[in-house]
């Protein structure tokens, strides 16, 4: 069980920290020549800061669907693992070796699945740039 819990929270904490950095791609355009690329990182902050006040996704996109998937896949695979532990006489052991395999494959659903930040919070924050004079090309 303890192996389990270990598996979880190590998937948890990668799957935070591997979709963290979605941010615009700007076009190198006459006013981020002007303005240059550390006024350009603080107009992003400050949009994406509007984009999580206005509510419009908050930003988790890939990092926190990929920390659902994962624990969700646990909560499936333990309770499975339960049944058919109880069934061989030993849910306790069952329930552990499901919440690792449930927990992994949450996990690699959620990398290979769509990744970046919400919809809404991207064209939130496209807009935003866009109204500041910046030509978002993409997200990274």
């Amino acid at each position: 069980m303890r192996a389990a819990a270990g598996l979880i929270f190590f998937a948890f904490v990668t799957a935070l920290g591997g979709c963290a950095a979605a941010r615009p791609v700007l076009y190198p355009n006459e006013h981020l020549q002007n303005v240059g690329q550390a006024s350009a990182d603080r107009d992003i902050a400050e949009c994406k800061s509007l984009a999580e006040a206005a509510g419009a996704g908050g930003g988790r996109g890939g990092a926190g669907r990929a920390a659902g998937s994962t624990l969700g896949g646990a909560a499936v695979g333990a309770a499975s693992g339960a049944v058919g532990g109880a069934v061989i006489g030993s849910a306790g052991a069952g329930s552990a070796i499901g919440a690792a395999s449930g927990a992994t494959a949450g996990l690699i659903r959620s990398l290979f699945g769509r990744s970046g930040p919400d919809p809404a919070y991207q064209a939130f924050v496209n807009r935003c740039l866009q109204e500041r004079g910046y030509d978002v090309v993409g997200w990274d």
